[in-house]
């Protein structure tokens, strides 16, 4: 495909001759001379020059003389468009396998495709253009909108409710008992009914081995375009805004309500029944054990502002070092006199 077509179709400025052949996408490291790479980060400028890339999408101020360029405000997003030009997402021809099972009462819309194995339970709905891969199942009274995907292994559990174009990755469950026990007088537990439901709104991705807890009353629910990585766990009645990306081995316990483009990053921990407000980042490892105001960055466990948590650990490595001159001013000062 010529880099004009390309530019075009991505919406880029175009910086070089627009006849260049480009057969792919890769690695501003593995690049090739017929592939196309991409520079978002500043960091990554100085390889603009020494990749051996076909053309690269670059920022608006990015600059690299005599190499062929795609000029665009969000370098990245445009370089997972052009992606999709070269590897175009396919879908499985419609159509039901023999060996699926699927209850009588349930209803499934148009241009099925629906792998082997994969079981379907009573009065279960699911929209138009479906794509169910081997042994999916979708518990009775499901309820799940069009274009849904869901991997192979991947479980929505009774009375979920799932909106339009959703995808679950492989083994995520969505709907599974939420952690509830009440302690009894001989020192066991008695579990509580989760008689709740989890509700998915739109545009959710759900990856692999993750799991969305269903409430003990009332709703989990994750909101418009929310994003789990894999081996998240999600609480009872928690309350998930838009746009928000729980990141690998995140979890939230339960009752925790998080608001619109929060990021919770690798390995971070929420404690349960608190807040945390609107475009808060929580930096990889943390724990957070009570609410978050907007728009703030936090830091260790528990949280504190992320540059106060910048300067301490800055310090920890130098903590000998101050204790060895406080031992010795603490030497001094007793050897003249002094009332410590």
């Amino acid at each position: 495909m010529r880099l004009g077509e390309i530019a075009e179709r991505l919406g880029c400025r175009l910086e070089g001759p627009a006849d260049l052949e480009i057969n792919g996408v890769a690695g501003i490291e593995e690049a090739g001379g017929a592939d196309l790479t991409f520079a978002a980060n500043p960091k990554y400028a100085p390889r603009v020059q020494t990749t051996g890339a076909g053309a690269v999408i670059v920022g608006p101020d990015l600059q690299a003389p005599g190499r062929p360029l795609l000029r665009s405000d969000n370098p990245y997003l445009a370089f997972a468009k052009a992606i999709e030009i070269f590897h175009p997402p396919q879908r499985p021809a419609v159509g039901i396998h023999p060996t699926a099972v699927i209850a009588p009462s349930a209803r499934i819309g148009r241009n099925p495709s629906i792998g082997p194995y994969a079981v379907i339970e009573d009065h279960s709905v699911i929209g138009d253009d479906c794509v169910l891969k081997s042994f999916v199942v979708i518990y009775r009274g499901a309820h799940i909108g069009d274009r849904f995907l869901a991997h192979a292994h991947a479980v929505v559990r009774e009375d979920v409710r799932i909106g339009n174009d959703v995808i679950l990755q492989n083994g995520a469950v969505v709907g599974s008992d939420g952690f509830g026990f009440a302690r009894q007088s001989d020192g066991s537990y008695y579990k509580i009914v989760q008689s709740g439901i989890v509700t998915v709104e739109d545009g959710v991705e759900i990856q692999a081995h993750s799991c969305i807890d269903r409430a003990t009353v009332g709703e989990t629910r994750l909101r418009q375009g929310v994003k789990v990585d894999n081996l998240v766990q999600v609480g009872h009645g928690c309350d998930v805004g838009d746009h928000t990306l729980l990141c690998a081995q995140a979890g939230l316990a339960g009752s925790t309500k998080l608001g619109r483009n929060v990021v919770m990053t690798g390995q971070t921990g929420a404690a349960g029944h608190l807040t945390i407000g609107d475009n808060v980042i929580v930096t990889p490892q943390s724990g957070v054990p009570n609410d978050i105001a907007p728009g703030r960055i936090v830091s260790g466990s528990p949280v504190i502002d992320h540059t106060i948590w910048l300067k301490s650990t800055a310090l920890f490595a130098r903590l000998p070092e101050i204790y060895r001159s406080l031992r010795k001013i603490r030497e001094y000062l007793v050897k003249n006199g002094a009332d410590l």
